[in-house]
C-alpha cells in the first residue's frame, strides 16, 4: 500500500511508518544474531569469534547495498511526492541494472581478496578456516543481499513500510530454524549458520522483487517507461556513493578496530561479537528510522512542503527516545543475561568483555540517536556534504582512540570508550548542519 507522507500530523505519519521499518530491522537483525548465538551455543566460542570476524568484514559488502538502497529511496520518494510516476519506474529499473554490475564486482574482489583481508586483521590460526570458509559463503549469496535492500528502499519510498516487515519476519524466522537445523541435525558447522543464511536471504530476496514488480503495475502512467536513464542514475549516485563511502569507511574503521580487539584473544573476541551484534541491533535499528526520516524529508520537498521537515524532526526526537529508553536500562542493567543468549558456558573474559562494553555504550544511545535523525534530514534533502563531514568525523575518532587507548592501562577497555566520544562529537556536528538550513 502506498502512503503519501506529505499529508497528516507528521508525528502521527512517521509513527506509523517508522514503526513497521523499527520491526523489519529487529528481523534483519535476528540473520546476523541467530547466526552468532547458534554458533556461540551449539559449536563453540571459537566458532563464535570466528562469525563475529568475518561479521566486519560481511559489513564493507553490506555498506555498498545499503548506499544502493538509500540512494534509490531518496530519489524515488522525491518522483512519487512531485507525482512524476513515470519517472518512479525509470529509477527503479535503472537502480536494479546498477546494481547487479556493482554487485558482480563486489563478488569478484571478494572472492580474491578476503582471505588476505583476514589476514591483515590478525585474525587467529584457530579461526581463520571458519572464517574464510563463512564469508566465501557469503559473497554467493550478495546478489540476494543487494537485490533485497534495494527493493526495501523502494516500497520505503512509496511509503510502504508494512510489506518488508511481513517479508522478514518470516525470512528472519525461518533462518533460526534452519540454522539449528543445519548445525545440529546434520552437522555442518559453520558452513551450515552460513548456508542457511544464504538459503533464507535467497528466498526473501526473491519474493520481495516480484512484489515490487507487481506494485509497479499497479502505479498508473503514461506512454513507454524507460528501462534505463543516465541523468536518473547520476541522480541516484549523488546520494547512493556517499552513503556507500559513509558506511564502508565506517566497515573499514570496524575492522581496524577488530584486528586491535583480535590481539586481546579469542576470549575477548567472542565477548566483544556477542556485544556488538547487541550494540549493532539498537544502532541499525535508528539507521533504519533515519531512513524512513529521509523517504519523508524527500517526499515534502518533492511536493514543495519544506515547513513539515522541521516537524518531522521534532517528531523523529521523540520516536527514537522513547524507543532508545528501554534499551538503555536493559543493556545496562541486565546486559550478562543478553549476552548469555550467545555464549554457551562462557569464560570470565568472554562475559566480562561484553558486559564492559555495553554499559559503556548504552548511556549515549539517546545522544547518538539524535544524530541519525538529524542526518536522515540531511540525507532527505541531499545535503550529503554536511552528512558526510559528522559520518566521517566519528569514524576518525572512534578508530584513532581506539588504537591509542588499547595500548594504554585501560586495555580492551580503552576500546570500547572511544564509541562514546565519537558520537557525541559527531552528533554536535550534524545538528549544527541541521539547524543551519532555512526549512521556511
Amino acid at each position: 500500500m502506498n502512503r503519501d507522507l506529505t499529508v497528516g500530523a507528521p508525528d502521527k505519519v512517521l509513527w506509523k511508518f517508522c514503526l513497521p521499518l523499527f520491526g523489519s530491522v529487529i528481523f534483519q537483525q535476528l540473520y546476523n544474531i541467530a547466526d552468532s548465538l547458534v554458533a556461540g551455543h551449539f559449536i563453540g566460542e571459537t566458532a563464535l569469534a570466528s562469525v563475529g570476524n568475518s561479521y566486519e568484514v560481511t559489513l564493507i559488502f553490506i555498506a555498498f547495498a545499503m548506499g544502493c538502497n538509500i540512494g534509490c529511496s531518496v530519489i524515488v520518494s522525491q518522483f512519487f511526492g512531485a507525482r512524476d510516476y513515470g519517472k518512479v519506474k525509470t529509477a527503479v529499473f535503472t537502480s536494479w541494472i546498477a546494481s547487479a554490475a556493482l554487485c558482480a564486482v563486489l563478488m569478484l574482489a571478494g572472492a580474491l581478496g578476503c582471505g588476505a583481508l583476514l589476514n591483515a586483521i590478525n585474525t587467529p590460526a584457530e579461526a581463520f578456516a571458519d572464517s574464510r570458509l563463512y564469508l566465501n559463503i557469503y559473497i554467493l549469496g550478495l546478489p540476494f543481499v543487494f537485490f533485497y535492500n534495494i527493493s526495501t528502499g523502494i516500497f520505503s519510498a512509496l511509503g510502504d513500510s508494512r510489506t518488508p516487515f511481513l517479508f522478514l519476519a518470516v525470512s528472519s524466522t525461518a533462518n533460526i530454524a534452519v540454522d539449528i537445523l543445519f548445525v545440529t541435525t546434520f552437522q555442518m558447522g559453520v558452513a551450515g549458520v552460513a548456508w542457511a543464511t544464504f538459503l533464507c536471504q535467497g528466498v526473501s530476496c526473491v519474493l520481495a522483487v516480484i512484489a515490487v514488480t507487481r506494485h509497479l503495475k499497479t502505479i498508473p502512467s503514461t506512454g513507454r517507461v524507460p528501462l534505463f536513464s543516465f541523468p536518473i542514475l547520476r541522480r541516484i549516485a549523488i546520494i547512493a556513493i556517499p552513503s556507500m563511502l559513509q558506511q564502508s569507511f565506517i566497515s573499514v574503521g570496524n575492522i581496524v578496530i577488530q584486528g586491535v580487539i583480535n590481539g586481546f584473544g579469542t576470549g575477548v573476541m567472542a565477548g566483544y561479537s556477542a556485544g556488538v551484534k547487541l550494540n549493532n541491533l539498537v544502532i541499525t535499528s535508528y539507521t533504519t528510522i533515519s531512513n524512513g526520516i529521509s523517504n519523508y524529508t524527500a517526499q515534502n520537498i518533492g511536493a514543495g512542503k519544506r515547513p513539515r521537515v522541521k516537524e518531522g524532526f521534532r517528531a523523529g526526537l521523540k520516536l527514537v527516545w522513547t524507543l532508545s529508553i528501554p534499551f538503555v536500562i536493559f543493556y545496562f542493567v541486565f546486559g550478562g543475561i543478553a549476552l548469555r543468549f550467545f555464549l554457551d558456558e562462557p569464560t570470565t573474559t568472554a562475559l566480562q568483555t561484553g558486559i564492559t562494553y555495553l554499559r559503556i555504550l548504552s548511556p549515549f544511545y539517546l545522544i547518538v540517536s539524535a544524530k541519525l535523525v538529524a542526518d536522515g534530514i540531511l540525507k532527505g534533502a541531499g545535503l550529503m556534504r554536511e552528512f558526510m563531514i559528522g559520518t566521517f568525523t566519528d569514524l576518525f575518532l572512534r578508530v584513532a582512540l581506539a588504537v591509542l587507548l588499547a595500548g594504554t592501562f585501560l586495555g580492551a577497555t580503552g576500546i570500547w570508550c572511544a564509541w562514546p566520544i565519537g558520537w557525541t562529537v559527531a552528533s554536535v556536528i550534524s545538528l549544527r548542519f541541521y539547524r543551519k538550513q532555512d526549512w521556511s
